[in-house]
């Protein structure tokens, strides 16, 4: 390995072909989803008006590895594997001795990791004769990369938007539409779900859920998906994991310190995280894994551990994960991946169990990182990863300080390209930060269910 190279990639024998699975390795299990009006533990039988059952079973599994499809590998091989870079320019701006690297999966067509699954989901829907995919959007990333993926497999693709989202982006929107998706406002007036709320509401993933659940149940022809929360989308983004640890080793390194990563759903860290974790349990390896949330919508550092509804309108199973409460409306900050009120399952656990950190930080420290990134490395992160983007730098001067040689990774979900008004409004000292108060938190976890 030269001293100065800054890019890893993968040869074509060293491709990544299948997805790991963390229930396999996992010291305890994570508590059973229930019906979400039995409130009994559902069944492969309950989940399949929705999903195929092809994705049902991977909901399930217990096996380590699942196979990657012929199918989806060469879809993936269009813009996997994604680089891991060496961030020389921005460690010397620090003046760190920390060496940091950042796995960039913003090279995907769509710009960011959502792809990963959008693929896989469209597949296995499209085996099974489905010809209609809805779904939700927060910024428009998932939208984003949903829409492209069922043009591939010749699916039909509706996506309900959050409002604030759909008001402040209109890139997305266009680029969604681009791709051949219908997309609405959320809360829309086309169900029931989106009419309880008033015209101009805001918004939130849990509307937006509720609406696109809404319209597949009463739709035979239609299935539902979900781009983050879920395993089965977990499983897939761990491509990025396994990646990263191959580029590493070419890298000269062995188990990093640190591994960091934005969540708001989850799929993103868990898809980073999740291998490395595998390395901590089977093989005795020491990386510390930070989950790094916004203080707007602070769902593993001040939400509870309990059974709750992944949507707001209660039409989804319960799940036992870190929640704000299902009827929580995160304040319209410009991460509009991150304004999730609960956490997947499985990165709720992890968290539970001590085997990952969560930080909460403000949205204005996170612009002021990524600015300061984008300076030195020429990549303007999503405003979702410039909250990696910040706790890395925290990391990197905490070594600065102490003296440490630190080997720092973060998961660079996605490009910022579509979110420059995000940076306009930051760079013109507009940003305003927009911590929860203790008095909504109350309000919120009010509702829910006492199970």
């Amino acid at each position: 390995m030269s001293d100065e190279q800054v890019m890893f990639t993968l040869n074509p024998d060293e491709e990544v072909k299948n997805w790991y699975n963390i229930a396999a390795d996992l010291p305890t299990a994570p508590p059973p989803p229930l019906h979400p009006g039995t409130k009994e533990p559902i069944g492969p039988e309950d989940l399949a008006p929705l999903f195929p059952m092809d994705l049902i079973l991977q909901e399930v599994s217990q096996e380590r590895y699942v196979p990657i499809p012929e199918p989806i590998l060469e879809v993936y091989r269009t813009y996997r594997p994604s680089p891991l870079y060496r961030a020389r320019r921005w460690e010397k701006k620090l003046g760190t001795p920390a060496r940091i690297y950042f796995k960039y999966e913003g090279v995907s067509p769509v710009g960011s990791h959502k792809l990963n699954t959008a693929i896989a989901q469209a597949y296995y829907n499209s085996i099974n004769g489905v010809k209609k995919i809805t779904t939700e959007t927060g910024a428009g990333q998932w939208g984003t990369a949903l829409s492209y993926a069922c043009s591939l497999f010749d699916i039909e693709c509706e996506v309900w938007q959050v409002g604030v989202s759909y008001d402040g982006k209109p890139q997305r929107r266009t680029l969604i539409e681009v791709f051949g998706a219908t997309l609405h406002r959320s809360p829309s007036r086309l169900t029931e779900s989106g009419r309880a709320f008033p015209e101009g509401h805001p918004g939130s993933l849990g509307i937006a859920i509720s609406e696109a659940v809404e319209v597949a149940a009463q739709d035979p022809k239609a299935n539902y998906s979900l781009g983050s929360v879920l395993n089965h989308v977990l499983l897939h983004q761990t491509i990025i994991g396994e990646e990263t640890l191959i580029q590493l080793a070419k890298a000269g390194e062995g188990a990093p310190d640190v591994v960091v990563g934005c969540v708001g759903g989850g799929s993103n860290f868990g898809g980073l995280s999740f291998p490395f974790i595998r390395e901590n349990l089977t093989k005795g390896a020491k990386t510390r894994l930070v989950a790094v949330e916004p203080t707007s919508c602070p769902t593993l550092t001040r939400g509870e551990y309990r059974y709750d509804f992944g949507d707001t309108a209660g039409l989804t199973p319960l799940l036992v994960m870190y929640t704000l409460g299902h009827d929580f409306v995160p304040s319209p900050i410009h991460a509009g991946g991150l304004r999730y009120h609960a956490m997947a399952p499985l990165v709720s656990h992890v968290v539970h169990e001590g085997l990952m950190e969560a930080v909460a930080l403000h949205q204005s420290e996170c612009f002021e990182a990524a600015v300061e990134f984008a300076l030195n490395q020429g990549i303007v992160p999503a405003p979702e990863s410039a909250h990696a983007v910040a706790q890395g730098r925290r990391e990197a001067l905490e070594a600065k300080e102490k003296g440490e040689e630190r080997v720092i990774v973060i998961g660079l979900s996605g490009h910022g390209l579509l979110e420059l008004g995000a940076y306009e409004k930051f760079l013109s000292g507009n940003l305003e930060d927009d911590p929860l108060s203790e008095e909504d938190l109350a309000k919120s976890m009010a509702g829910v269910p006492e199970i």
